[in-house]
């Protein structure tokens, strides 16, 4: 079970990026990594996470729902600023968290707290960002992540059916982000809150 104490020990959002933005102008990423192309995939999200965070516009619908949930929601998310997918999803996650007074949003080093992403592992990887919805008593709500699902199954078929490389399937994810701006995770998200107890009518 995640404790109160873990999920307050995380990043608030701005956290977040301060830390990522601090490391890459120290010619540094998050986690232990020195490989070069590490350094180079955080540049790219530095860039997409000031654009996304310039840009995201949550549906009117998304919004309102999000600014009446009644009762408190703690979202735990592990992610590492070298990360693609976390770049995408975690400007959205936190755009959400924003919206409504009772979501509260934290994050995690993925290689911090292996121990705890070996939990939530995604067909036996750790990939990430990986979020954990929980409830006021840090009971476990839902899961999500790493992608959203359409994304999610398109590169399975990328790698297992149709053999694309990790190039075509890079290339392929960022056009789909591209194209959905946003969208499936606000869905995929609402879904999992509309499992508490508490919260909205159906």
């Amino acid at each position: 079970m995640i404790t109160k104490e873990q999920f307050e020990s995380g990043y608030t959002y701005e956290e977040y990026r301060k830390l990522v933005d601090e490391k890459f102008a120290q010619g540094l990423t998050t986690g232990p990594t020195t490989d070069p192309t590490y350094l180079e995939h955080t540049k790219m999200n530095v860039h997409r996470m000031n654009r996304w965070d310039k840009t995201i516009e949550l549906s009117a619908e998304t919004k309102a729902r999000l600014a009446e949930i009644p009762c408190q929601v703690n979202w735990l998310l592990l992610a590492e600023g070298w990360c693609g997918d976390a770049a995408q999803n975690v400007p959205f996650l936190n755009k959400m968290a924003e919206a409504s007074p009772n979501i509260h949003l934290r994050i995690l080093l993925r290689d911090e707290h292996l121990d705890l992403m070996d939990k939530y592992l995604t067909n036996g990887g750790r990939a990430i960002p990986k979020l954990v919805a929980l409830d006021s008593d840090m009971n476990e709500i839902g899961q999500w992540g790493p992608r959203p699902a359409e994304i999610q199954e398109m590169v399975r078929v990328g790698k297992h059916d149709k053999g694309m490389n990790s190039e075509e399937i890079g290339i392929m994810v960022q056009k789909w982000y591209a194209k959905d701006k946003g969208a499936s995770i606000e869905q995929e998200m609402m879904a999992i809150i509309a499992q508490m107890n508490c919260v909205l009518d159906q």
